[in-house]
């Protein structure tokens, strides 16, 4: 059985039968049925349905961002954008679909070539609770949009989300069992999971999580030889330079920081700041912190609701005691509150080295680490001094200074005096221990696609 409790109340929200092997192995069979057909679906027809799915979405979205927050926390206006966002990517991949798969020729000598892309078969995604609609969406409407069917293990705190994406698609006319959720126990993750990454209908995965769960995962199916793509953690740097609008940087970097909570793989987590401006930015920093509201995830006026689950809060207070032992200073926060909720206030840790836990591990909540660097050589090597390389943002009133810092950093994106975002027009995705792969954009569908050359001779 899975249970489902309320972050912010710690009450019990719904109960859950967990599925069997041999339940599972009927939904993999289901969906496989379902892919046969629908990959000779056309393309606009694919479009059509998927444009009432974000018609749905968009009439659902006080009820679906309502469980949302009950299920995880997030503040309702946020969960409430994110089904919104959703809705944006099948709106996209309805529009550009067409265009991003469209056959590619080739002049050879002695004939003519031809790249294709076709669908795989059934892609399997195994997916996190912090943003339980937006990472489900951007990489299963790609998917489907070019032909494939979808599974998808979701994070057993959000099971209602999980049950409620099924069945929008359901809802807007896509075959029964063409998108399939797998109910699965947290005991039972490991083992179950493994079997649909080795099913002979399961041609790939795509895993949005932590990195050690993208570690398992990978390995799984590079046993099985099956075609993967990982977005994992991130422990994102944001440099601020000594001639950046430090009004506009703090702003920025504390709407990062304390977005969904401060859990977000891209969210900003290690502030790299000039030594010349660091004093500026930490009162400015610690004005904003101080001032955001923790409380109730309804309360429109909230900007920090609860940490998602209690284990998950009590990491999150290990790595700042850890760090304060290692020498970090408090700012502000860093104290396990009292009373009913998982919540944890805005904290700020200012004189962090390389050794802390602060300065090399991802910390998932409203945690913001400063790190002071002499100039823009050390501050790209801290930024670089780290295992992973997901999201990064540069401050700086030159913007040609600022490219040449993004230049040279490891991560897959790169902002300029803006906040690190997904977007269905750019290709997201990191480097080193933040995975590989892409999503969105043409990049991102064309990932679960045989790219199939074909040649016509003369």
């Amino acid at each position: 059985m899975i249970v489902t409790i309320n972050p912010a109340t710690e009450g019990v929200l719904a109960e859950y039968p967990a599925m069997s092997h041999g339940d599972i192995n009927e939904a993999v069979n289901a969906a496989y049925l379902d892919f046969t057909r629908w990959r000779q679906v056309s393309i606009p027809e694919r479009a059509r349905l998927m444009l009432r799915v974000a018609e749905l979405l968009r009439e659902r979205k006080a009820e679906y961002g309502t469980l949302a927050t009950r299920e995880m926390g997030k503040p309702f206006a946020q969960a409430a954008a994110e089904v919104e966002k959703s809705a944006w990517v099948c709106d996209f991949y309805a529009a550009h679909a067409e265009g991003y798969l469209e056959p590619e020729t080739v002049d050879m000598d002695g004939g003519k070539g031809m790249v294709v892309f076709e669908p795989l078969g059934l892609v399997l995604g195994v997916m996190p609770w912090n943003f339980p609609y937006w990472q489900v969406f951007r990489f299963a409407v790609p998917a489907l949009m070019a032909g494939n069917g979808v599974i998808v293990k979701h994070a057993p705190n959000v099971t209602g989300c999980a049950a409620a994406i099924e069945q929008v698609f359901r809802d807007a006319g896509f075959p029964e069992n063409l998108y399939r959720t797998l109910h699965i126990e947290l005991q039972d993750v490991d083992r179950l999971t493994g079997i649909v990454i080795e099913h002979p209908f399961v041609k790939a995965v795509s895993v949005t999580g932590s990195t050690a769960a993208g570690r398992a995962v990978a390995a799984r199916a590079g046993r099985a030889l099956k075609r993967s793509v990982m977005e994992l953690g991130g422990n994102d740097p944001y440099i601020v330079l000594d001639d950046a609008d430090l009004e506009k940087a703090v702003t920025v970097c504390a709407a990062s920081r304390l977005l969904n909570s401060g859990q977000s793989c891209i969210a900003a987590k290690r502030f790299i700041v000039h030594r010349s401006i660091r004093s500026r930015f930490e009162g400015m920093l610690l004005e904003r912190m101080l001032g955001a509201k923790t409380g109730d995830p309804f309360d429109s006026a909230t900007e920090v609701g609860p940490i998602a689950r209690a284990d998950l809060r009590l990491q999150v207070h290990r790595q700042v005691e850890e760090s304060v032992a290692q020498g970090a200073v408090v700012l502000c926060g860093g104290v396990l509150p009292e009373g009913q909720g998982y919540f944890y206030p805005p904290t700020i840790l200012t004189g962090v080295k390389k050794g802390m836990a602060a300065y090399g591990e991802e910390i998932f909540g409203p945690v913001a680490t400063i790190i002071e660097a002499a100039d823009d050589d050390e501050a790209v090597a801290i930024a670089n001094d780290s295992e992973y390389g997901l999201g990064s943002a540069v401050f700086s009133a030159d913007t040609l200074r600022a490219a040449e810092i993004a230049s040279r950093l490891e991560t897959g994106n790169c902002f300029i005096n803006a906040m690190v975002k997904s977007d269905p027009r750019m290709p997201f995705g990191g480097v080193k221990q933040s995975g590989y792969g892409r999503e969105l954009s043409s990049y991102g569908i064309k990932e679960f696609t045989n790219i199939r050359s074909l040649f016509l001779e003369a």
